[in-house]
């Protein structure tokens, strides 16, 4: 029998509700296997402690890949935390034990030990408090690859929107989005459709950075001097199916969204209001152009609902869920 790929968890920020949500993955797997081995990465302590809170009943046992899986049991690779942690209160003094998950997971993805990582939520502040720049998952997996361009891009409630500008002030977004930027992120996200989604033509409808995509010049001029010639290079050398530039109100109307099957935004809100109000709690975050695969929740840390056994699992279930599927439509040596 072929052996079942392992995919490494990572428990993020320990006080927020990412042990917890980890500890619900044996409930999930009881009623429907994953087809995966699942890994945890963590404090084992610090998930021994939350699910007696939780009263929880879950073997832990220590990550072996020579093992074979075990019903019950949460497979959990220690990293050890620098200071005990309580729900609900962030302590830069673990800052650095939250990077080192990171860091192991990516290491055994790029080994081979890890056919994908999934990572529950991370508390930007506290990392910076500590002393560490920290921008967020995806720039930070981006720098330790040496991958020059990625793309982040989320995906629930039958909508897939990536992004050409993350995690920036809004004031920034206009210097931002450049010919250059634009031209990479629809390069990555045209060939990751294919890898990761299977859709090799994919049509892509993209937004413009203006109320009414510019309004031919009068509400803005990024969409005639950089988004449209870009568009239409890209159209004419390459045959990419490019649809836009859009204006973003209507983009979002279910007549626009069944001519493409992903959407292209130019800042952070304005794709991804409309795709968190359609999916929140079954949403996912990918990153697009990484030589590994990773995907992740799409929520925080809910430091309020910490240790109170309330957060909903559900975007975590299939983060992991579309993490297998990718694996297995994406082999590694497709990767770059």
């Amino acid at each position: 029998m072929r052996a079942l790929p392992a995919i490494a968890v990572t428990v993020g920020e320990p006080a927020g509700v990412g042990p917890e949500i980890c500890l619900r993955l044996l409930e999930r797997a009881r009623q429907a296997p994953f087809g995966a081995r699942i890994v945890v990465l963590a404090d084992r302590s610090l998930l021994a402690e939350r699910a007696a809170a939780l009263h929880l009943s879950i073997r832990l046992r220590a990550w072996d890949p020579s093992l074979p899986p075990q019903a019950d049991t949460l497979d959990v690779l220690h990293l050890p935390l620098a200071a005990h942690a309580l729900a609900g209160r962030l302590d830069p003094a673990n800052a650095q034990q939250v990077l080192a998950l990171l860091d192991r997971a990516l290491a055994g993805c790029q080994s081979g030990e890890f056919a994908a990582m999934v990572t529950a939520p991370i508390h930007k502040g506290v990392i910076n408090d500590a002393g560490i720049p920290f921008t967020g998952h995806t720039e930070y997996l981006a720098e330790r690859t040496g991958t020059p361009w990625v793309v982040m891009m989320l995906a629930g409630g039958g909508l897939r929107v990536a992004l050409v500008t993350t995690h920036l002030p809004l004031k920034a977004v206009p210097n931002a989005v450049t010919r250059v930027a634009l031209e990479e992120t629809l390069r990555i996200l045209h060939r990751e459709m294919g890898r990761k989604y299977g859709i090799s033509r994919p049509r892509i409808l993209v937004a413009g950075l203006n109320p009414h995509a510019g309004e031919g010049g009068y509400l803005g001029r990024e969409e005639i001097d950089i988004i449209i010639p870009v568009l239409e290079r890209l159209r004419a050398e390459e045959g990419m199916t490019l649809l836009g530039p859009l204006p973003a109100d209507t983009l979002f109307s279910p007549p626009v969204l069944a001519r493409g099957d992903c959407v292209l935004a130019m800042y952070h809100d304005q794709g991804l209001t409309a795709l968190k109000y359609a999916s929140f709690g079954q949403g996912i975050n990918v990153t697009l152009g990484l030589p590994i695969i990773r995907t992740s929740v799409d929520h925080g840390t809910a430091l309020e609902l910490a240790g109170t056994g309330q957060a909903d699992p559900g975007s975590l279930f299939v983060a992991i869920e579309q993490a297998i599927e990718m694996a297995q439509r994406q082999p590694p040596e497709l990767s770059e």
